[in-house]
């Protein structure tokens, strides 16, 4: 179980990148697994020959995805630890490096915009690649997910009665009715690319005006679902989606980027058959999916081991 990954999903990866400081104690948070965890999600040993050491960061949905692995995993035999919560990217990066974590749920575009920020980003393929290219020596993307956590427009249930949106509407549906919306969002938003400057060059949306809340928290939420905006940037797989019936409307060209869930390995602690499972994770694991699993953890506070058992399971990856 100690073999390496397949020798065609090496590629040449940049080894010049600055040494990430660990930092000390992340904060737990409330609903972690229930699985096997360390002492200390920090500790920077190298796994247990023949142990795969399964990470995640410290929210929720990065806790889910980490059960999920690791519950495929240990349905093909495998040894599995988990460290949960770790911390935020620049302290998980760091652990891959080093050989402390064996598999980590990443988002391509994300873990790129970490590693390139300028990198552009056209497709999944594409993305992939050219993070395959800034990885450091030893690690790589398995098969990326069609699941994806990434920001959206989106609008309230009264909303989309009001102009006819549903689940297969895309932003452009928006041009004629968007003078009548107020937007939220984090003040960011506004001067993004990736935002109303972004919404206006590519899809021709002016809105009526944009309130400034905060990057798809509870102060966005509430806005949307109170009406006071009408539409509001939220992340796909928030769980208030479900709760609220907010609509989130598709990007077409791609405005948004890329954010598939895709695991992040270091080679030489997982075998051909680990491989293969998180693979096979990858290829069920769509957003529709991601977000009723999120709601369970998140809204219904169920144990997310318990979730992820369940929908292995319910895959047949059980």
């Amino acid at each position: 179980m100690t073999s390496t990954a397949q020798s065609s999903r090496s590629r040449t990866r940049h080894t010049g990148a600055a040494a990430v400081a660990l930092t000390a104690a992340a904060a737990l948070l409330a609903g972690c697994s229930s699985g096997d965890t360390s002492d200390n999600p920090l500790a920077g040993e190298e796994a247990k020959a023949g142990t795969v050491v399964v990470g995640s960061n410290n929210f929720a949905e990065s806790t889910l995805l980490a059960d999920i692995y690791g519950e495929a995993l240990r349905a093909k035999g495998i040894k599995v630890t988990y460290k949960h919560n770790i911390g935020s990217r620049e302290t998980t990066y760091g652990l891959m490096r080093n050989g402390s974590i064996t598999v980590l749920p990443e988002y391509n575009g994300s873990l790129l915009a970490y590693l390139d920020p300028e990198a552009e980003q056209k497709s999944p393929e594409a993305v992939n690649a050219a993070v395959e290219e800034k990885l450091d020596e030893g690690l790589t993307l398995l098969d990326s997910s069609p699941a994806e956590n990434k920001d959206s427009v989106s609008v309230n249930a009264g909303t989309a009665e009001k102009y006819g949106l549903t689940a297969s509407s895309t932003l452009a549906d928006l041009e004629d009715v968007a003078p009548e919306m107020v937007i939220g969002g984090s003040p960011e938003f506004q001067t993004r690319r990736q935002g109303l400057k972004g919404l206006e060059s590519v899809y021709g949306l002016k809105f009526k005006s944009f309130k400034a809340l905060d990057a798809g928290g509870p102060l966005t939420q509430e806005a949307l679902t109170e009406n006071t905006v009408q539409a509001a940037d939220i992340f796909t797989t928030d769980p208030t989606i479900v709760k609220e019936k907010f609509v989130v409307l598709k990007d077409p060209e791609n405005l948004f980027g890329f954010a598939n869930v895709t695991p992040l390995v270091h080679e030489d602690g997982l075998s051909q058959e680990g491989v293969d499972a998180l693979d096979a994770v990858s290829a069920k694991l769509d957003t529709k999916t991601l977000l009723a699993l999120d709601a369970q953890v998140q809204l219904e506070k169920k144990d997310p081991l318990d979730v992820a058992k369940a929908w292995l399971e319910s895959a047949g990856l059980s």
